[in-house]
């Protein structure tokens, strides 16, 4: 039936906004995956070893997020459902991470980028090692942790601003304002396609940092382009 409902999470879901979600899944896999080739041959070409060296977590925590995401997302409710969870909620701490590298090695300089990385992958380990053993535990706190970790990056704002390029500082920006925002799709359950505008804001953002990663790595620091 048209109208029929399916219990695949917080609410049962309808089909239209279960089509929407699996459709913006595979739209995330292929961009993670044609992008993370196409970075990988620009920073090849016009970045330098320390660049691809620096590419490499973020491309495995690109792929790693949608990928999990999709397979628990796009699984029908069962012990594999559940089972998959733990991997899409700890792939985010890889993402978060992953992301991070690029920008952390590019442009920190001596203490701040070794603390800063080190901080980073740090918690991020943690998250991941707490999510595949204690599933369904510390849910609201997770949420809290992620939203802190993605913005640690204003710590060491000072040097940023010395460093970062206006174009790239803003596609971070801008990337991290539509995570941020989208949480709040992600926990207003009631609303209809919830989970599919979710998932939306996070392809949004992971563009953005896509094209601030490939702007810092690929034609960053002496390249000339602002």
């Amino acid at each position: 039936m048209a109208d029929r409902l399916y219990d695949w999470g917080p609410r049962a879901y309808r089909p239209g906004e279960l089509l929407a979600d699996r459709w913006l899944h595979l739209v995330g896999i292929g961009f993670a995956l044609i992008g993370s080739a196409a970075l990988l041959v620009l920073v090849a070409l016009y970045g330098d070893a320390g660049a691809v060296a620096a590419v490499l977590p973020y491309m495995v925590g690109l792929n790693a997020m949608f990928i999990c995401s999709a397979a628990y997302n796009m699984t029908k409710p069962s012990a594999r459902r559940e089972f998959l969870r733990r991997f899409d909620h700890a792939a985010i701490f890889l993402m978060i991470a992953g992301t991070y590298t690029p920008f952390t090695t590019r442009y920190l300089e001596g203490a701040w980028a070794i603390a800063i990385t080190a901080v980073v992958w740090g918690i991020a380990v943690i998250g991941v090692a707490v999510k595949l053993a204690f599933p369904r535990r510390f849910e609201r706190l997770s949420i809290g942790v992620y939203l802190g970790l993605g913005w640690i990056l204003v710590i060491p704002l000072g040097q940023w601003f010395d460093t970062v390029e206006p174009s790239t500082a803003i596609l971070i920006g801008i990337g991290g304002l539509l995570f941020s925002v989208g949480t709040v799709f992600h926990l207003w359950h009631r609303l209809a396609y919830q989970n599919a505008i979710w998932h939306g804001f996070v392809l949004a953002a992971a563009l953005c940092h896509y094209a601030a990663v490939v702007r810092a790595m690929a034609f960053g620091l002496g390249s000339g382009v602002v």
